[in-house]
């Protein structure tokens, strides 16, 4: 069974207010996270970053952007590499002239998916709180 780590510091201070002194408790708790939703934020993480370059092709592609140009020859090499297993789907994209790439947006719902699909798995073991 997982438990969660609490620390709780508590700091005391005494303050002259007037004639009287006061004082004050500050109460400070931090938590740490479970490694399940470490996990998760790792895979919603790396999903982000493969959708980012997918949505960025998506649209350089739609507005026509010319290769030669660094950044757009890293987001196509990037974006073209994570949706190569859909290139062919819907046909090829037509570099310099605008162009709808379909299989970028389907390989952009297929890794939201996926991420969600292995981000769940990891609360599989894990004990619900009321």
């Amino acid at each position: 069974m997982n438990e969660e780590e609490r620390t709780t510091e508590v700091r005391t201070s005494e303050v002259q207010d007037g004639a009287t002194n006061v004082q004050r408790q500050t109460v400070a708790t931090a938590r740490k996270a479970d490694g399940n939703v470490v996990a998760q934020r790792v895979v919603w993480y790396i999903a982000g970053f493969i959708i980012t370059f997918l949505a960025l092709r998506l649209v350089l592609l739609l507005l026509g952007a010319q290769q030669g140009n660094f950044f757009v020859d890293l987001v196509y090499n990037v974006g073209g590499f994570f949706s190569a297993p859909f290139q062919g789907i819907f046909g090829e994209p037509t570099y310099g002239s605008m162009y709808f790439d379909a299989s970028s947006l389907v390989a952009i719902v297929v890794y939201i998916l996926l991420a969600w699909g292995i981000a769940k798995a990891f609360t599989l073991t894990g004990s619900r709180e009321a």
